[in-house]
């Protein structure tokens, strides 16, 4: 069926190295998100084990499958940020208020981890600051260096930080954005967001926050690119044990439920983040019981999203995809769904479009073939950004058509009757 890839099995805790790792779920061989395949042109398919583990010394949630970089963001990786005009305005606004916050200046470096295709970096750059990206995938840099975001094409790790030092590249403001969850050695990663600050710079981190992955039941935020599902309880001692301290946390919308983590080299803990953590205390996250409703839900999500497409298919109805994210590879291999379920997946990423989903082989196309093809629903994989995609399909909604939403809670969305049942 499917090739195994170059991986490695993490016997202790990336982040404090204790061999007290818990099962939490076991998801058995998936296939790679975001490594689309080319139709019928006989390219190796990838399949890993995943594997989702709980460290009862530091509470850090991973997963316990590394698989190989080269494998996991290859050549033809296809993400690119700016294809989302929500993800643009909401890291455009956060540029500018870290602009004003900071009152950074065309004397003050900005560097940003997995910069992609400089997305962010070019607010601060038509601001006149400078910056420098650094990203390991061909496509995303060389988009960037088009728009004129200097990028260095290089995974960031602790040597790499040390090389821009010695030539005095410190920055003021490092930016790391939905990176720190992929990363399998994070203690080489803090490490270097070290040597890069400046003594009075700030890190600013994005990551996705597991009491909201718990809470939604996103369990298809879990696959091998994401090696860490992080709190601020395991994040705190990480930050610490390299001289950064953790000083302020912020909730944001984005990917479902999100954190803005502020860290300098100076201590000064705000309200706001011991706030977060009394939270995480009350909820118990130090522990596995935290997880205890987890698996169930996923359970029931899987059940009323299989049961409404096998009426469906009852019915004669056609049903799409709407995201070929990498959260779409993980929900239908793990609800069992293939070709015979969705006839195809639209997405507004051309770099996308004409290739297919990994081991089932939906093919990707344009979002105009809603209107051309009118399906008679729409299961939405990409269900963290529901209400700008419903917006954006109107027309769709308008003729007739119905968008499945499988999470947070599975309900359909129809124009005729405004109803969300779930």
């Amino acid at each position: 069926m499917t090739a195994l890839p170059p991986l490695v099995a993490a016997e202790r805790c990336r982040s404090c190295g204790s061999d007290d790792l818990a099962e939490v779920i076991a998801f058995g061989r998936s296939p790679i998100a975001d490594r689309l395949v080319r139709p019928d042109d006989g390219a190796e398919e990838f399949a890993a084990p995943l594997t989702l583990l709980h460290c009862n010394a530091c509470a850090l949630c991973q997963i316990r499958e590394t698989v190989a970089p080269r494998v996991l963001f290859g050549p033809e990786y296809p993400y690119f940020s700016s294809v989302s005009p929500a993800l643009q305005r909401h890291f455009a606004d956060s540029a500018r208020a870290l602009i004003a916050r900071l009152g950074l200046g065309p004397r003050d470096l900005v560097v940003e981890a997995a910069s992609n295709d400089g997305y962010m970096l070019r607010v601060f750059h038509e601001a006149g600051i400078p910056v420098l990206g650094i990203d390991p995938a061909d496509g995303p840099v060389a988009v960037a260096r088009e728009r004129g975001v200097e990028t260095l094409h290089d995974f960031f790790t602790a040597d790499c930080a040390r090389r821009l030092a010695a030539k005095g590249r410190r920055a003021r403001l490092f930016l790391a954005n939905n990176v720190l969850a992929h990363v399998a050695d994070v203690n080489d990663f803090v490490a270097g967001i070290a040597l890069m600050l400046e003594a009075d710079g700030m890190a600013v981190i994005e990551a996705p926050w597991l009491l909201d992955l718990v809470d939604s039941g996103a369990f298809d935020t879990i696959y091998h690119q994401h090696l860490l599902y992080l709190s601020l309880t395991a994040l705190a001692p990480l930050f610490a044990r390299h001289g950064l301290h953790l000083n302020d946390a912020e909730r944001v919308w984005i990917h479902g439920g999100s954190l803005r983590l502020f860290i300098s080299r100076t201590p000064g803990r705000s309200a706001r983040l011991e706030g977060l953590l009394a939270r995480e205390a009350a909820r118990g996250v130090a522990g596995t019981g935290f997880y205890r409703d987890f698996t169930a839900r996923i359970e029931r999500l899987r059940r009323e999203t299989r049961a409404a497409l096998a009426r469906l298919r009852a019915q004669g109805a056609v049903v799409a995809g709407y995201g070929a994210a990498a959260k779409a590879t993980t929900l239908l291999h793990h609800f069992g769904l293939g070709p015979d379920d969705i006839a195809f997946i639209v997405d507004k990423s051309p770099w996308k479009q004409g290739l297919a989903m990994p081991v089932t082989g939906i093919p990707v196309l344009p979002p105009a073939a809603l209107p051309e093809r009118r399906p008679d629903a729409v299961l939405l994989l990409a269900w963290n950004f529901a209400d700008e995609i419903i917006t954006e399909n109107a027309e769709y909604l308008d003729a007739g058509g119905r968008f499945l939403v499988p999470v947070p809670e599975f309900r359909e969305i129809a124009r005729n009757d405004r109803r969300q049942t779930g």
